[in-house]
């Protein structure tokens, strides 16, 4: 790792859970090659399958975004949804979907989402109207609209029903992200951006981790799963919270998934330093700080 200056500084709803158990492909999901879509379509409901819209990312995204950011699709164009989650999932990000005005509203205005990205064209009710109601239901999520009309009324139609960016129809995925990361640095003046314990720092907008001035790189589940270890420092969190909070999903107790995660993550984070802050608590969970007799993994 080489040495740098310290840096400065959401679940597609339902009753099913997923319940499974760590297999070699399911452990393959940071190991593969992070994937980009150069130019995301617009409204091709004819394509069958997403498959043709990836091709491996710039190193520049080796530090992708992660959870706990949340981020709802409302977008009835299932292929174009599917892409835009997995492209997003694959650099961090924590992404439900919706398919329809009425879902995407209910859950905005339910669940605490960091970004809404929201589609003008919905089968029962136009993304505007959503994004008034949602105003009016006092939502202040983030909220980007996805249009294939560039005509300037309708930009204004959708930023005086109170959205906050604008993205046209077919759209380049560095835009995409770009419009994303700039409304997250908006945020607010009690808004935490930077995470740090003990000379170990996350940036949450940059999505960097630095332990005593090294970068330290990490895949997008290990972000996901420190982020979640430094917003509880000192405290044990279950492995129950980190399935749901990192992978959204219940795990079978015997699902050894977690494991192999925080196996990787503390190798990444501890090894080389005199005093490890990743901990395991037999029978519970994890800890990430100082070491203590009874807890010292």
């Amino acid at each position: 790792m080489s040495s740098a200056p310290p840096m400065s500084s959401g679940r597609e709803r339902g009753d099913e859970r997923a319940r499974h158990v760590a297999t070699r492909d399911e452990l393959a999901d940071d190991r593969g090659p992070e994937m980009q879509h150069r130019s995301l379509p617009s409204d091709d409901r004819e394509s069958g399958t997403a498959a043709h819209l990836f091709e491996p990312a710039p190193s520049r995204y080796e530090c992708p975004q992660a959870n706990p950011v949340r981020i709802l699709v409302v977008e009835d164009n299932h292929n174009l949804a599917h892409a835009i989650r997995l492209l997003l999932g694959q650099h961090g990000y924590s992404v439900d979907v919706a398919h329809s005005g009425q879902e995407g509203e209910e859950l905005a205005a339910t669940e605490p989402y960091d970004i809404v990205i929201l589609d003008v064209m919905l089968p029962d009710r136009d993304g505007v109207v959503v994004c008034r109601n949602l105003r009016r239901r006092k939502v202040s999520t983030y909220i980007l609209m996805l249009t294939a009309l560039s005509t300037t009324s309708e930009k204004i139609n959708g930023l005086e029903a109170g959205a906050d960016d604008y993205l046209i129809k077919p759209f380049e995925f560095d835009e995409l992200m770009a419009r994303i990361r700039a409304l997250m640095r908006r945020g607010t003046a009690s808004e935490t951006v930077r995470l740090e314990y003990e000379g170990l720092q996350l940036d949450l907008l940059k999505r960097e981790v630095w332990r005593d001035g090294h970068r330290i790189r990490l895949r997008a589940k290990e972000l996901a799963l420190l982020e979640v270890l430094m917003r509880n420092p000192d405290r044990v969190v279950d492995r129950a919270t980190i399935g749901q909070k990192v992978w959204d999903i219940h795990f079978e107790p015997s699902s050894n998934v977690i494991d192999k995660y925080v196996s990787a993550l503390r190798k990444k984070i501890d090894e080389g330093h005199e005093h490890p802050l990743i901990h395991t608590v037999v029978g519970t969970g994890y800890r990430l700080g100082r070491a203590s007799e009874e807890l010292r993994s």
